[in-house]
């Protein structure tokens, strides 16, 4: 109870399947080999801390945001850009990871401050034109961000593919760079994954609840509105740069269409929708379900496209090309059967 900072799934499913997705992607180098696998499941490790990010701003405090890709990017070009310019190793990934933050602190700073007193509709409309001004700035600032083609960069010794751990394998597998890089990011996803569970159930996030039903009644209470939105805005900004900084480690390249597109940020909402919006448990749904769905879903259409090969209506049907066609027919079902989320409809 104190590890999951007083706030247990209260479901026995919910709580089943929190602990089947965790013990699969603490095993997953193990028991799904090939580097396919292995880039999904650090896939997923990342797009929890990013979804659950953003779960803290839109599920606890009600802020409809378009700029929490921005935050991803900056963690990302920072690590990325420190290790070009400097001797690749632990202090360039220091040294970006700080500077990202600082940037990153300072942009949530000036767009909370700036647009938070205004009605939530034009707030989102604001963070988008941000986070389409500074995706068009990292295009074309080349001599910094490497422009369209992105910034490729070396990563400390020890996580690199050609480091070898042990002269033996262990159970069956070479302990390499990419392996230590996987579980760094796995330690990683559950200690901030664990932070964020304490931040929305200590007093402060009590006072996001608050703010989030009725913001006027807060106000009369003596809770100044705008001070706990913006400080939401920058903790949600911290935890997006650290997730961006994770994925551009494990990728070891960054690029404007890796971190900052626009798809990227429907994806979040999409996942965050499926899992459950102010649940925190409903990022680690809705993030393995989306990614492992995105991964698989196309060799799934395959398999069934050849096996149904003989039937005129299902053959075109199940076509491999319309796996995105499916992959909404998926969303809307969950959608309508689970309004409140995953997690969320568990929950209740």
């Amino acid at each position: 109870m104190s590890l999951l900072s007083g706030d247990p799934p209260r479901s026995r499913v919910l709580a089943a399947l929190l602990i089947l997705i965790v013990l699969l992607l603490a095993i997953a180098p193990f028991v799904f080999p090939g580097p396919r696998a292995l880039a999904v499941a650090a896939k997923i490790l990342v797009f929890i801390v990013l979804v659950a990010s953003y779960d803290l701003l839109l599920g606890y405090t009600g802020i409809v945001s378009f700029a929490h890709t921005m935050f991803f990017g900056i963690g990302a070009y920072g690590i990325a850009i420190a290790s070009t310019r400097m001797e690749p190793g632990w202090a360039a990934i220091g040294t970006g990871l700080l500077v990202s933050l600082l940037i990153s602190l300072l942009f949530a700073l000036l767009i909370g401050l700036a647009s938070l007193r205004v009605r939530a509709i034009f707030y989102a409309m604001i963070t988008l034109a941000v986070a389409a001004a500074f995706q068009t700035l990292s295009s074309q600032l080349s001599w910094l961000t490497g422009g369209e083609d992105g910034l490729n960069f070396k990563v400390p010794q020890l996580l690199r593919p050609a480091f070898k751990a042990f002269g033996q394998p262990v159970l069956g597998l070479n302990i390499d760079g990419r392996i230590i890089t996987y579980y760094l990011i796995f330690l990683a996803t559950l200690v901030l994954f664990l932070l964020l569970l304490r931040i929305v159930n200590s007093p402060f996030g009590r006072v996001l609840q608050a703010i989030r039903e009725n913001a006027f009644r807060a106000e009369a209470l003596g809770y100044r509105s705008v001070i706990y939105r913006s400080a939401s805005n920058v903790l949600a900004a911290i935890f997006a740069t650290l997730a961006g900084a994770l994925y551009a480690l494990w990728l070891r390249y960054n690029g404007p269409d890796t971190t900052l597109s626009f798809e990227i940020m429907l994806n979040i909402l999409l996942m965050l929708v499926i899992g459950g919006m102010g649940t925190m448990y409903g990022a680690v749904l809705g993030a393995t379900l989306f990614v492992f769905a995105q991964s698989y879903l196309q060799d799934g259409l395959h398999v069934i496209h050849d096996a149904a090969s003989g039937v005129p209506l299902l053959t075109p049907l199940f076509e491999p090309d319309r796996w995105l066609l499916w992959l909404g027919v998926l969303f809307v079902l969950s959608v309508y059967y689970f309004p409140g989320g995953i997690a969320g409809k568990l929950r209740r």
